[in-house]
């Protein structure tokens, strides 16, 4: 096959919800021995584009056509036959079986796991991949398990791969040893394509951009040649301001002081070991980790929602507040912490302050006009504050969540994965938010899965392994491999308060 013809060709496709417009007549084209990093904001159509070519999804208009021939795919298998995989970013894995079982289960034919485990092995030796056919899913890391992923779609055949966001929960040494791999399917003839949010990541991978924008193919180009704000600027629309402001921290006074924190979860196992640290007013106190680390409980202890804090222990968040301790929290489960789905937006305001009422009747105009103001500050998309926010998508629903608990004036505000699920042009709205909350004299305690956000935008850095602290490092100056290597490890050499 001429290098030059496309492994795919993507003509004029068109996908419609109802009366939302995911895909706007896009065309596309996607070649071998090729990285294409497809960028564009939440909401812009990556992902539907990419479902239509792995079979999830079919287009109402539209041709797709594999190396020059045009197809018909109208499932997962038609896609699998056709050399199509696609690892998205929730696994599916079966967790009690091994890597091996998972790679070959669904195949048709007897099943010989020695078999399997010699070409899992030739694969894995072909590209640089680390897996053990035997080790159980339940025993791996994250990055493990993307592995797994991986090499399932290139045992069944696969050529052409798409990965969606797929360093959204690796380190940084984990997320080099991804690439090193891509490069080398690159090299072998693979026609790769990958989305993402990460401008640093697209510079230093791809080959080629394409860019979407509110369902509509915006153009593309070789990396080489733009740059971060020109990728930026078009998947926006106008050019976004790329640096985060980061003030020195004015007068800072301990807010918020954890000393020998342990905490167990509810079947006995250990989830933070014997953690110290002071986050001061002033301040922006990023927390770093790899996923299960132990930061979701070190949030819900400090705010007060398992009781294990000394001087407040035994005390719920209300209580907590009347003591003089302001806390607000934005934790990682939107619908099943922060917000209630079938309520709708001024509902959800409400849910901020209705204890403090004195009576049956409670305020209703406040927390509507706080609806508005946050719709409209934060540009929530929304057909109005009367919407069930279980109608609103991921980035929606996390503007509504920030901007409520920013709204109530904290002396403590914890946010957990702030801008998870959001655009740059949405992030960098939370991240101007939270520096004003700091400029106002807030304890900040940010938990970030980028690290590149998070060496920028936090004044100082604790770093959790295993739920100890492995390390606390200023945010000026701080590296990330230094950063990254005590997220794996304890006792990281060049770390102190």
């Amino acid at each position: 096959m001429d290098n030059k013809t496309p492994a795919v060709t993507m003509r004029n496709i068109t996908k419609r919800f109802g009366p939302v417009v995911a895909n706007d007549k896009v065309w596309l084209n996607i070649y071998r021995g090729e990285i294409l990093a497809l960028l564009g904001e939440n909401g812009s159509g990556k992902t539907t584009l990419m479902n239509m070519l792995s079979g999830i999804y079919f287009p109402d208009e539209g041709e797709i056509a594999i190396d020059g021939k045009e197809v018909v795919i109208r499932s997962p298998k038609d896609a699998f036959d056709l050399g199509i995989g696609m690892i998205h970013q929730h696994f599916k894995l079966v967790d009690v079986l091994s890597a091996a079982e998972n790679i070959v289960l669904g195949l048709p034919g007897k099943l010989d796991l020695k078999a399997a485990s010699e070409k899992i092995r030739a694969i894995c030796e072909a590209y640089g991949f680390e897996v053990d056919p035997n080790q159980k899913i339940y025993n791996m890391s994250v990055s493990q398990k993307q592995t797994v992923e991986i090499v399932k779609v290139l045992y069944r055949g696969a050529d052409i791969l798409i990965l969606d966001e797929p360093t959204a929960v690796l380190t940084p040494q984990e997320t080099d040893k991804l690439f090193a791999v891509l490069r080398n399917m690159r090299n072998d003839g693979k026609a790769i394509v990958i989305i993402t949010h990460k401008m640093h990541e697209v510079e230093a991978l791809s080959d080629r951009v394409a860019v979407l924008r509110h369902g509509q193919f915006i153009g593309d180009m070789p990396t080489k040649t733009t740059n971060a704000q020109e990728m930026t600027n078009m998947m926006v629309g106008h050019p976004v301001v790329l640096n985060i402001a980061r003030p020195e921290p004015k007068d800072p006074k301990p807010r918020v002081e954890v000393k020998g924190l342990t905490v167990r979860d509810i079947e006995g196992t250990l989830k933070l070991d014997d953690v110290s640290f002071t986050a001061n007013s002033g301040e922006i106190l990023g927390i770093a980790g790899i996923s299960g680390c132990g930061q979701k409980e070190l949030l819900e202890a400090i705010a007060g929602l398992d009781g294990t804090r000394e001087e407040l222990i035994g005390k719920d968040p209300l209580s907590i507040q009347e003591m003089g301790v302001s806390l607000s929290f934005v934790p990682e489960d939107r619908l099943g912490m922060g917000l209630v789905g079938n309520m709708d937006l001024s509902d959800n305001m409400m849910l901020r302050s209705f204890r403090r009422g004195r009576s049956v009747f409670t305020d209703r105009k406040t927390p509507h006009q706080l609806a508005e103001t946050v719709v409209r500050d934060l540009e929530v998309s929304t057909p109005g504050v009367s919407t069930p926010v279980r109608r609103l998508s991921g980035g929606n629903v996390q503007k509504v969540l920030v901007g409520r608990e920013i709204a109530s004036a904290p002396t403590v505000l914890l946010t957990a994965y702030a801008v998870r699920g959001l655009d740059i042009n949405s992030s960098y709205t939370i991240y101007d938010l939270i520096n004003r909350q700091k400029a106002a004299g807030v304890a900040v305690i940010y938990v970030g899965e980028d690290l590149d956000v998070l060496l920028e935008l936090a004044d100082r850095i604790l770093v959790l392994c295993g739920g100890k602290v492995s390390g606390i490092v200023p945010g000026r100056g701080a590296k990330k491999r230094e950063v990254g290597l005590m997220m794996t490890k304890l006792g990281g050499e060049q770390a102190h308060e």
